[in-house]
């Protein structure tokens, strides 16, 4: 039998086919080859409500720079008055104070409250109750007026003779009434925060870590409480910027906050707008700090549950700036 004849279109082993054809070198693929083009879908509805949306920032910006009656000198002129600087340090201190005695207290309430005790599951539970469905204000007017209900603390033996008695109106200033108002109130909060936090975490590593012989308070500590921390900060974040804020409702109490410093100043000068827009570029600024504290520490807790961090803001400026050049 005659074999069958080789084909025609078989490529030659010392060039290409031929010039303008298609061909390969050696079999070798031409790199230079006309294949279709990735042309990007184009997103005219994004683009058209991305301008729109440019356009009512730049009116509002326009309209609050040129409107006169922010009176941005004025603002200038009060911005670092030491009546201000004093009120922001207080709004500071008492920020702080509150958060840090707030998770004290919250954390061994989310820790009764997960406990298999009734008596200590039930008296957090009702702590919680009790000040989250109080609204802050009446919270803060109700241990204001705490004298009414208490006019003497003391100190002694239940039903027995008392060593040390003090009046309730000589122990609690408006200062401190404000943060044990706050404390209590950011308790309930954080409670629920960190137990939420804890319930975050996979079952299996408390059984693991039982299984391994080790006591349950270090199995809190050193295993569930880190990997919680993760899912507590961001709400705990949030807690701190609300508190800061929140701080501005002692001013009913005339505790010398930042708000109730530029109310001083306000009431004087009759020049109401102005001292308000001082206290709101503070508590921006002191919010964007905040606010770019929180991301750090939430990167920093990321590590070991992501696959890569996120990028830091400077990190995503050169990636667009990158993109813009080779673009």
């Amino acid at each position: 039998m005659v074999p069958p004849s080789a084909p025609t279109t078989a490529l030659k082993a010392d060039g290409p086919a031929g010039p303008g054809s298609p061909g390969t070198d050696r079999g070798v693929p031409d790199p230079h080859l006309d294949l279709p083009r990735i042309v990007p879908r184009r997103r005219v509805g994004r683009w058209l409500t991305a301008v729109a949306a440019l356009l009512v920032f730049a009116m509002v910006v326009n309209s609050v720079i040129r409107n006169r009656a922010f009176q941005w000198d004025v603002v200038g002129q009060y911005f670092t008055t030491a009546a201000v600087l004093d009120g922001l340090l207080l709004t500071l201190w008492l920020t702080a104070v509150v958060m840090v005695l707030g998770f004290v207290l919250g954390t061994p309430l989310a820790v009764m409250r997960l406990s298999s005790n009734l008596v200590l599951s039930s008296l957090s539970w009702g702590f919680v109750w009790i000040f989250r469905s109080t609204p802050l204000l009446v919270q803060l007017l109700f241990w204001f007026n705490i004298g009414a209900l208490y006019p003497m603390l003391g100190l002694g033996i239940p039903f027995g003779p008392e060593f040390l008695t003090v009046k309730t109106v000589n122990l609690l200033g408006p200062t401190l009434t404000a943060v044990i108002g706050l404390t209590l109130h950011e308790a309930a909060y954080a409670a629920e925060v960190v137990r939420g936090g804890i319930l975050s975490v996979d079952a299996g590593q408390t059984e693991a870590a039982q299984a391994l012989g080790i006591g349950r308070r270090r199995t809190l500590l050193r295993i569930v409480v880190p990997q919680a921390m993760r899912s507590i900060v961001p709400t705990a974040g949030n807690m701190l910027i609300g508190t800061l804020k929140g701080t501005s409702i002692v001013s009913v109490l005339a505790v010398h906050d930042l708000l109730y410093s530029v109310q001083l100043v306000y009431n004087q000068t009759y020049q109401v707008i102005p001292l308000l827009m001082v206290a709101t570029v503070w508590y921006v600024a002191v919010t964007t700090v905040l606010s770019t504290a929180q991301f750090y520490v939430e990167r920093h807790y990321a590590r070991g549950a992501a696959r890569a961090l996120p990028p830091t803001p400077l990190q995503r400026l050169r990636t667009r700036l990158t993109a813009l050049r080779s673009g």
